[in-house]
């Protein structure tokens, strides 16, 4: 969070999105990081940027002991999750580097001492959950529309976050489909409502 908070642009009104299920914790910010930065040193955690943002925040940051300003938040993060035995965390951005999506998996050992009944009773919460994106995602298809369509009536200009916060949990919940379900990436894809999402329209 305290990497979101000073890397982000405020620039994009995009907000830092978090997102917490039963297999992993997810910050979503806005741009990704800087293109001197290759992801894969990045993921090894020896990345250091030559530019950086924000430097304000930075210091105000440094001086509530939340940051050391030596570009050790990345190897803190991998370090910390190696000595818990956690799985490694993912970093992802695309190739504009318009967006960073850090993936934080939870410990194994903590899934099994849940146990099969208690996963399910929180998975199921978690995915029975109607969010305000998945809501207006709902209520502005109409037909057949392809991703595009969708993002521009609902004025989210960046695809990552579109897919993270909109698209994926409409789908995960069976409120709408592909019309080309065997190849997801189709530049021919179209989504629309399933009968369950209709209904969710209707009896809102």
């Amino acid at each position: 969070m305290v990497n979101a908070v000073y890397h982000r642009s405020y620039e994009i009104r995009e907000p830092i999105e978090v997102r917490i299920t039963p297999q992993e914790l997810l910050v979503l910010s806005f741009p990704g990081p800087d293109r001197s930065i290759r992801m894969e040193d990045l993921q090894a955690g020896r990345a250091v940027s030559r530019r950086y943002r924000n430097r304000r925040i930075g210091e105000f940051l440094k001086e509530l002991d939340l940051t050391e300003g030596r570009s050790t938040g990345i190897p803190k993060v991998l370090r910390v999750m190696q000595a818990n035995g956690s799985p490694q965390p993912r970093f992802e951005s695309d190739d504009e580097r318009s967006s960073f999506l850090i993936r934080l998996p939870v410990h194994e050992g903590f899934v099994d001492e849940l146990g099969p009944e208690v996963t399910g009773e929180v998975t199921g919460e978690v995915t029975g959950e109607v969010t305000g994106e998945v809501q207006k995602l709902l209520n502005v298809i109409k037909g057949e529309m392809t991703r595009k369509d969708i993002q521009a009536v609902l004025g989210l200009k960046h695809e990552d976050h579109f897919r993270e916060a909109y698209l994926r949990p409409a789908l995960d919940r069976g409120f709408i489909e592909m019309t080309i379900p065997d190849k997801p990436r189709s530049r021919l894809q179209k989504y629309r409502l399933t009968s369950k999402g209709q209904a969710w329209l209707e009896e809102g």
